[in-house]
């Protein structure tokens, strides 16, 4: 009953070796009571609790005595469970029991720190390897608006906001199968509908096997902070008075563009514009009406732009457009940054109301291209703009000048071409001239009516210059009408004449003309109008035009086919026909080009296209003609094969209406 130690098991002298001390037999006589009693005043933990515990069951004041304590053994601090018990059957003492608990004990800490850390201020989730939520904290309730019992049994697909392609969650969860974990930013939706910015990290959870068992999510709304970045880029990269990128930001973007240019064979584009006399706007009406004028021309500029170029203010009065991805030709891009600039012009041009001021403005434009990362930096490209920005102003202002100077003289032959092509159509400058179509033995079957553009002076202007700058104008339009007219008109005559009221009219039709909503009405009057036979009218369709939206060319064809009128298929093999398209369309005729008449006698690849598109019209059961034809040799190479229809020099040159007239007495 003293404390008197009477016996110790192998257990106990391995858990004082364990703690460093020399445990043996001397350990049995030992005052327990004291050891403990000596350990607590020593400060050793729970030492003189542990002799008060034990010193009241050994009084019979309390049967049971249990407590846990640490102890610092030499390699580590460990955690013990004492159990203090009287001893059964009438024997008196106790008996002390030591249990190692430290893992236990260590197990237990982690769990409360890691509970601690789950209920932190981030937003936690815990699904199972399937994805099904299991748990989720505080902070995700108030970040996403859903409770425990609505998230728990769902999947974090129901925070999808609808901003993210499948391949970017796809990305995600291959980089955590390899990584085992991912993080980034990431647009999610709250319960309440509002689409948000969150920071997220997600880490798989593998058991014992190396198996995903579980993911934790971690999540942190990032509205603000993203708002806040958002601002500071935005004062360091945008004009703040126009919203527009500046002088920084264009040249962060000059640089990415220029070394992308060498990954592709088209040309871009930079254009410098600088207000007239912006100087003299401000002083008379303010700075305040100034910027006001900044302002109307930025929103100008954008609203004109395609969708991917760039649009930025350098400063002051000065704007710059950034093209990118236009043609690989040097000419067409020059072209299409001429167009662009016509527009800025006409836009810029417009009046303006500034403050109850009706105000007047007009830029000078400055364009240069680049291609191939050619110039090579920034800098260069804004000062060759800038250049050509001042040959503008200094030709009179409210004009646009290539850096170039051979450009910038093709430019100007363009712009005088088309000036003259306009006031041509204002005074029907132009003149239908007729090539005989004539079947194998000679005798005439009809004609295509060709047009000529005959200046003032007398000279031609050759179809190949004005006819794609027509269709790039749009004055094709007017020159188509003009031509369907004419054509009918000629048609009336020849209707009148027993010498030619047998022949046919061929006329080509533009890609433009065709897919007007009213063309099959314009058809329709001109046939009506001149009372003319419309089975002796024949349109001529290259295989461009039906490729563009073939089911309304389809509608129209076989609209005007019902009126009698007949559809030619032009330069037939230098296109892209399907076969599936050509038997639904309506045509009575295929033309083969001259390209492939031309070597037709010593070319073997020419006359195997040449008998394939004949067999193919025979299959079809169209008629087939040939153009280009200049010599008896091609003309009888073509029979041999099946056509029976010809065109070109052989049998006559394109030639007006009279002399086209008196020309027929050779064929007939």
């Amino acid at each position: 009953m003293s404390g008197e130690i009477v016996a110790v098991n192998a257990a106990w002298r391995r858990c004082g070796l364990q703690q460093g001390r020399p445990v043996g037999r001397s350990d049995i006589g030992r005052n327990y009571l004291e050891v403990c009693r000596n350990g607590g005043s020593a400060g050793i933990e729970g030492a003189g609790a542990a002799a008060v515990g034990i010193g009241e069951v050994l009084a019979g004041r309390t049967g049971y005595f249990q407590m846990e304590y640490p102890c610092q053994t030499p390699n580590r601090r460990r955690w013990y469970s004492m159990t203090v018990s009287p001893l059964a059957h009438g024997w008196q003492g106790v008996a002390v029991v030591h249990v190692d608990i430290t893992e236990r004990h260590e197990a237990e800490v982690e769990l409360r720190i890691a509970a601690t850390a789950f209920e932190s201020s981030e937003g936690m989730m815990v699904t199972d390897s399937h994805g099904v939520i299991l748990k989720v904290n505080t902070a995700f309730t108030r970040i996403t608006g859903y409770g425990v019992n609505e998230a728990v049994g769902q999947t974090p697909a129901m925070l999808s906001s609808g901003r993210h392609e499948a391949e970017f969650y796809s990305s995600m969860w291959q980089t955590i199968a390899h990584q085992g974990s991912w993080e980034g930013e990431i647009w999610n939706r709250r319960k309440n509908g509002e689409v948000y910015p969150e920071h997220l990290s997600i880490a798989a959870v593998r058991d014992e096997a190396g198996a995903i068992c579980n993911y934790v999510a971690a999540l942190t709304d990032i509205t603000r902070s993203k708002a806040a970045s958002d601002e500071i880029r935005n004062l360091a990269f945008f004009d703040p008075l126009t919203r527009l990128p500046n002088r920084r930001m264009l040249q962060e973007r000059l640089r990415q563009v220029l070394a992308a240019s060498n990954l592709h064979d088209s040309y871009g584009a930079l254009v410098f514009i600088d207000l007239d006399n912006f100087k003299t706007l401000n002083d008379t009406l303010g700075h305040n009406v100034g910027d006001l004028l900044l302002q109307q021309v930025g929103a100008r500029l954008l609203a004109s732009m395609r969708q991917g170029d760039t649009v930025a203010r350098l400063g002051g009065d000065e704007f710059v457009v950034l093209l990118e991805r236009m043609s690989s030709d040097r000419m067409e891009a020059a072209a299409q940054t001429e167009a662009l600039g016509a527009k800025i012009l006409e836009v810029l041009n417009r009046p303006y109301m500034l403050a109850g001021h009706p105000c007047y403005s007009t830029p000078s434009i400055g364009a240069t291209l680049f291609h191939h990362g050619r110039p090579a930096h920034p800098d260069e490209l804004l000062k060759q703009a800038d250049i050509a920005m001042y040959q503008a102003k200094q030709a009179g202002r409210n004009g646009m000048r290539f850096f170039d100077q051979q450009m910038q003289d093709t430019i100007n032959a363009r712009a005088k071409l088309e000036e003259a092509l306009r006031m041509a159509v204002e005074q029907k400058q132009f003149e239908l001239y007729f090539q005989i179509q004539v079947d194998q033995f000679g005798a005439a079957t009809g004609a295509e009516a060709l047009i000529r553009w005959i200046q003032e002076d007398g000279s031609f202007v050759s179809p190949a210059r004005f006819i794609p700058l027509a269709e790039e104008t749009g004055l094709i339009l007017p020159i188509g009408d003009w031509l369907l007219d004419t054509a009918c008109a000629q048609l009336k005559r020849w209707q009148n004449d027993p010498k030619t009221e047998h022949l046919t009219l061929a006329i080509n039709i533009s890609a433009a003309q065709l897919h007007q909503w009213d063309f099959c009405q314009k058809v329709e009057e001109c046939v009506e109008s001149y009372g003319i036979n419309p089975q002796r009218l024949k349109l001529e369709l290259t295989e461009g035009i039906l490729l563009a939206n073939i089911e309304d060319t389809i509608s129209k064809m076989q609209k005007l086919k019902f009126l009698g009128i007949r559809f030619s298929l032009d330069d037939f093999g230098t296109g892209y026909s399907s076969l599936q398209y050509l038997k639904r369309l309506p045509l009575s005729q295929l033309k083969i080009d001259q390209s492939f008449v031309h070597d037709l006698v010593s070319n073997n690849n020419g006359q195997a296209i040449v008998s394939t598109i004949i067999a193919m019209a025979s299959s079809l059961q169209l008629d087939v003609i040939a153009e280009g034809v200049e010599n008896m040799a091609q003309r009888n190479y073509l029979e041999q094969l099946g056509c029976s229809r010809y065109q070109g020099y052989l049998f006559g040159r394109p030639m007006p209406a009279a002399a086209f007239r008196a020309s027929l007495s050779q064929c007939l």
